[in-house]
């Protein structure tokens, strides 16, 4: 018999949707000039990014000279701290424990090189932004940054980013938020917040890999990251990922095209994964807000009861066909548990704890073949 291949590991990375290479194709196959270029050739492949760039600007309600393309979110997010301190003054950076490891390690780098003062906003039990702190934190005459994501990829918690974004105005702080998890799920009105950063990468919403975008305020002048060529407004010289610029913004635009179904498709699946789980598995437990159903609706994150087979949970649900992942795919290898659980205090010795996160591609037939899987190895006799 055939074994079943069930991917729950979305927000790692998406397969590419058939419409998205469909888009990228022609520029894979038939139109490769540089775009640079000022021939016909070049003026082709150049129509296309600024096309792209338009796009992502349309579904963002910004300009579309405040989009720069980037390899993904990793670059984007160092990109935006280090010209913040670099080139617009900070000298303080506020962030939380939660946060990616392209925020944390980069702000902990810019404050050992004695550019920054580094402050870490307290976390709620639920793991949530302690905003009294926050404005604690703010009330500083030091020009600050404020990097806080707005949907966590692991707990699933979403941040009240046009809170945050107004009490960043009250202080004259900048804010960055990636948005990485949450690109492609939820609408954005960016003349509606108070937001100077924010970043996306396409494999994330069913685009390419390799891919992503860094949105700039208008008001803000930053200086060249890469210089050469003097491509992306200077900001980033080399010769453009023509195929992933193409993708990316088809990606978006697929799923703008229909979010809302795409929402209530994927949300049902996650809470229909929750209550089959709960009912199913005594002493199960939700980090963070996975249960609760005003959280990133695309990830649900366990913690299973106490079995004989915690230590090799992943490794035997993928003997079983099934991907999911312990945490963040970018730590993945790590020795060291999820620095997102460790730091809202919710790893359990002798418990594992997963990230199983969905995709328009994921049906209720895989969720449902997964759960069984999940309690057959947990050897917990089901309530009754």
């Amino acid at each position: 018999m055939t074994q079943r291949s069930i991917y729950l590991d979305n927000a790692a990375t998406t397969p590419l949707a058939p419409e998205v290479f469909e888009a990228m194709r022609p520029f894979m196959e038939h139109h490769f000039g540089n775009p640079s270029s000022t021939h016909h050739f070049g003026r082709k492949t150049k129509t296309a990014i600024e096309r792209s760039r338009r796009a992502i600007a349309g579904a963002l309600n910004c300009l579309p000279a405040e989009i720069y393309f980037m390899s993904g979110g990793t670059e984007a997010d160092n990109i935006a701290l280090r010209c913040s301190v670099d080139d617009l003054g900070c000298t303080h950076i506020i962030t939380s424990a939660i946060e990616h490891s392209a925020v944390i390690k980069t702000a902990q780098l810019l404050e050992q090189q004695g550019k920054i003062r580094l402050s870490l906003v307290n976390l709620l039990p639920n793991g949530h932004v302690d905003l009294d702190h926050l404005a604690q934190l703010l009330d500083t005459p030091d020009k600050t940054l404020v990097s806080l994501m707005h949907g966590n990829n692991e707990i699933v918690n979403l941040l009240p980013i046009k809170q945050v974004g107004e009490l960043c105005a009250q202080h004259d702080a900048l804010f960055h938020s990636d948005t990485v998890q949450t690109m492609g799920h939820y609408t954005f009105d960016l003349q509606d917040l108070n937001v100077h950063f924010i970043t996306g990468a396409g494999h994330k919403f069913h685009g390419p890999k390799g891919v992503g975008f860094l949105y700039v305020d208008k008001a803000l002048k930053i200086n060249a990251r890469i210089t050469g060529g003097g491509q992306e407004r200077q900001l980033r010289g080399g010769t453009e990922n023509l195929y992933g610029i193409v993708g990316i913004g088809a990606a978006l635009e697929l799923c703008t095209q229909d979010m809302a179904a795409h929402k209530s498709h994927v949300s049902s699946l996650k809470q229909h994964m929750a209550r089959e789980l709960e009912s199913r598995l005594p002493g199960v437990e939700f980090n963070g807000d996975s249960r609760s159903e005003d959280s990133l609706y695309t990830v649900l994150n366990v913690t299973l009861p106490e079995s004989n087979n915690s230590g090799m949970m992943l490794f035997l649900l993928d003997l079983e066909g099934i991907a999911c992942s312990g945490g963040s795919a970018c730590s993945s290898g790590a020795a060291k548990g999820s620095h997102v659980l460790t730091a809202i205090d919710a790893i359990r010795p002798n418990r594992a704890s997963l990230r199983f996160s969905f995709s328009r591609f994921t049906t209720r037939e895989d969720v449902d073949y997964s759960i069984e899987k999940i309690v057959a190895i947990c050897g917990i006799k089901e309530v009754v």
